[in-house]
């Protein structure tokens, strides 16, 4: 097992991402080390956002990884190889559960987990990686300010061991990331997909140019998403590009 080889918990943290990265300057440290934590101060989400969780409610940590023969111009494989990890492990408590783009995780239309991935790289090479990860478990209540949150408390009524659900991510997070070792992007591309939120679905969204109707096609190896609209013309965004209505 690499992922959860080695853990580490402290009650409380700025952020798990901002640990990691600190113990990484220090040294080089076990490939597939979790760093936990109970709270955070200043979680990280996705482009500068917040991550916001009640204490000892949820599960907060990060992954440290060395995908070494990745190269950097397709770095968002590790992005999706966490995502389907997080997946698999919702999956084996709830249904609907889907990939919003580029890596929230839904159950329906609701938000119940984030992911942030911190790339760092050498020569267009990935020295190491940490994947950030919030999943809400057991909190039942959610600022005013977040539109669609939910947890699995939420949707199944039942309480949940942290300890247990945190062996449990590990090991399909595990399972995930050695298809990645063994090269069988073929299977992680096509599971991608086929877990995407709304694809194929004509749906609307927006960007610079106002709303339209459009579907998902396909997500590049550089993360980029691909929208047919009803005329058939196929647009290409990055992050923070185009938003789902």
């Amino acid at each position: 097992m690499i992922i959860g080889s080695r853990k580490v918990y402290f009650e409380k943290l700025s952020s798990t991402n901002t640990h990691a990265a600190a113990m990484l300057r220090k040294g080089r440290v076990l490939e597939g080390t979790i760093v936990y934590t109970g709270f955070q101060t200043a979680g990280k989400g996705q482009a500068g956002n917040r991550w916001e969780s009640e204490k000892d409610k949820n599960l907060l940590l990060s992954v440290i990884l060395y995908p070494t023969t990745i190269r950097a111009d397709r770095q968002f494989l590790i992005s999706k190889v966490i995502s389907l990890g997080v997946s698999d492990f919702l999956r084996t408590y709830v249904y609907d559960v889907t990939i919003k783009w580029p890596n929230d995780i839904y159950v329906k239309n609701e938000k119940i987990a984030g992911i942030l991935i911190e790339n760092s790289i050498i020569r267009n090479e990935i020295d190491h990686s940490i994947a950030g990860i919030g999943i809400n478990i057991n909190q039942q209540h959610f600022p005013r300010h977040l539109p669609n949150p939910t947890s699995l408390k939420i949707l199944t009524g039942k309480d949940y061991d942290l300890e247990q659900c945190l062996n449990e991510l590990a090991a399909k997070l595990d399972a995930r990331y050695k298809l990645l070792l063994y090269n069988r992007i073929g299977r992680i591309e096509e599971d991608y997909k086929n877990s995407l939120y709304r694809f194929g679905q004509f749906t609307e969204f927006s960007d610079n140019r106002g709303v339209f109707e459009g579907k998902i096609i396909s997500v590049t190896d550089t993360g980029r998403i691909q929208i047919e609209d009803r005329r058939g013309r196929i647009y290409e965004y990055g992050f923070n590009e185009v938003d789902f209505l």
